[in-house]
């Protein structure tokens, strides 16, 4: 097991740059199935989920080749079988996303079920609703199995919003004779990319962006070259981080409009970057402040689908907002298992009060201590790395793979912001 040393108290200033998204990088490599012809695609975040990914899709007859640092080419022409190795699949999530290409093309799957993080149940009921009312034919007994008697376009009305499924039921559609048209579709950022590169190879999709999805099916797609937006989500942990470093931290090479909500949610505990065309520059040095609502009443700070405040953001915003001075109450509306990593930083001595599985109080500013910890999930890890920055000591965290699943290079990156950090394994 890899871990993380840190030692605290050091200042943090200088410049990042995110990598490309996580959350859209996986769901267009899973695209890549879709067409016989070579896919290429650039800003690809060199991190587990994407690697093991890439080796599933080797395995089963595809041919994976890291062009650059950030560029893979990939070519599904030669591609042996419907079943991904179940040691593979139960390492991500991701796994998922299988479904939706091969049956769209292959007409057949035989997946095991998917692995990944440990923040909660994680239903795939809306998966089996949309891909059956395609025309899949779906069991799940241990291992998911799939088959497709008759593809066909059809009307769907999603149970929740669901991103992976929103995406599945896509990488079927466009394939599938006829017109589909999805209702209470996800509309993240990356699922706008994945939705973009299926465009780029010739599907016909319209609402992209919006909760309903027209999709056009068409007989075959072509290859094509597609570029992974920056991941929010990594722009969101280092800004949290550099508003509590003490210094000055710049964020380059992102995209504004996919933070405008979030921005607006951290300037209730303070966090007030300025905000460039393509970039965000924040004051570490400036205290923060919780606002209270009008009324004089502690606020609430909501996860929710998008555009709402992204759930994969709250565990670094709950870190920074230990340096807050004020109170505020976290609700964590999607998964019953995120915040239960907030007892490492009451270990470390933050004021916070775990109210239920969804619900915190916390309260600020409170000088954090080390200590010795291990990551249950990509975001709680990446909030302890944040507060093992700021804390007094020497801290030490294991299960850092965890945290490698979804960031680049963040040893290197923590080390440029000047933090006092060394992995080993």
């Amino acid at each position: 097991m890899s871990s993380y040393i840190i030692e605290g108290s050091r200042t943090l200033s200088g410049d990042v740059t995110p990598a490309g998204n996580k959350n859209e990088a996986l769901p267009v490599l899973a695209a890549c199935l879709l067409t016989s012809e070579v896919v290429h695609l650039k800003r690809v975040p060199k991190i587990q989920d994407v690697l093991t990914l890439c080796e599933i899709i080797k395995d089963m007859g595809g041919r994976v080749e890291w062009t650059s640092d950030d560029c893979l080419s990939i070519e599904a022409k030669n591609i042996k079988h419907t079943s991904p190795r179940e040691d593979l699949c139960t390492k991500i999530r991701a796994a998922i996303l299988l479904m939706g290409p091969l049956l769209g093309r292959f007409g057949r799957v035989k997946l095991a079920p998917p692995g990944g993080d440990v923040i909660g149940a994680r239903r795939i009921d809306t998966h089996f609703e949309g891909l059956t009312a395609l025309g899949a034919s779906l069991e799940w007994h241990h291992i998911i199995e799939g088959k497709v008697p008759k593809a066909r376009g059809a009307e769907i009305v999603l149970d929740e919003p669901s991103v992976t499924a929103t995406e599945n039921i896509l990488m079927m559609a466009v394939l599938c004779e006829g017109k589909t048209v999805i209702h209470n579709a996800a509309s993240e950022p990356h699922v706008v990319g994945l939705c973009e590169m299926l465009i780029s190879m010739g599907a016909k999709i319209q609402g992209v962006g919006t909760n309903r999805i027209d999709i056009e099916g068409v007989a075959s797609l072509h290859g094509t070259t597609h570029q992974i937006g920056p991941d929010f989500m990594e722009v969101g942990s280092y800004l949290c981080l550099g508003a509590i470093g003490g210094g000055r931290v710049r964020i380059n090479d992102i995209k504004v409009s996919d933070l405008r909500f979030a921005l607006k949610t951290w300037e209730r505990i303070g966090i007030k970057p300025e905000v460039g065309e393509n970039w965000l520059e924040i004051d570490g040095s400036s205290p923060l402040k919780i606002a209270n609502d009008i009324s004089g009443r502690i606020g609430t700070i909501y996860s929710g689908p998008w555009p709402a405040f992204p759930t994969d953001l709250m565990s670094v915003t709950i870190t920074a907002a230990t340096q807050a001075t004020g109170t505020m109450i976290f609700f964590e509306k999607m998964f019953e298992g995120r915040m239960f990593f907030t007892d490492k930083l009451i270990n470390m001595g933050a004021n916070i009060v775990l109210c239920d599985p969804h619900r915190i109080v916390v309260t600020g500013s409170s000088q954090l201590y080390s200590s010795k910890m291990s990551s249950p999930d990509v975001r709680a890890g990446m909030a302890m790395i944040m507060a093992a920055c700021i804390a007094k000591g020497t801290s030490v965290i294991d299960n850092i793979y965890q945290v490698e699943r979804g960031y680049f290079n963040v040893e290197k990156k923590l080390m440029q912001l000047g933090a006092a950090i060394k992995r080993v394994d």
